[in-house]
């Protein structure tokens, strides 16, 4: 039983280690976007800090999708959020949520 337990702790802090991790995704857009996405990214975009988690993850998925296109930054989005998985997404989006 002993041994479950153990396994079952491991196995729980291997999947928490490959989960994505917002603040080190973000790290990517803090050049454009500002550290607390204060910025106008290229002096084009609204400031991203503080958007909601849902308002961001769409607008990812847009651009990774070719689908978005605001302020003219669809392609250079596009290549940015391009090796992004959904859980990349999912976890850069809650993390911009919190940025103020």
């Amino acid at each position: 039983m002993k041994k479950l337990a153990i396994l079952s702790i491991i196995a729980a802090g291997a999947i928490s280690l490959m989960a994505a991790d917002g603040a080190a995704l973000y790290k990517k857009c803090a050049g454009c976007h500002g550290a607390k996405g204060e910025k106008k990214a290229l002096g084009k975009s609204q400031p991203i800090g503080g958007w909601d988690a849902a308002k961001v993850e769409e607008a990812l998925k847009g651009y990774k999708a070719g689908s978005r296109n605001v302020y003219g930054m669809g392609g250079l989005m596009k290549g940015q959020v391009a090796s992004y998985s959904d859980d990349d997404i999912k976890a850069v989006a809650e993390y911009i949520s919190t940025l103020k």
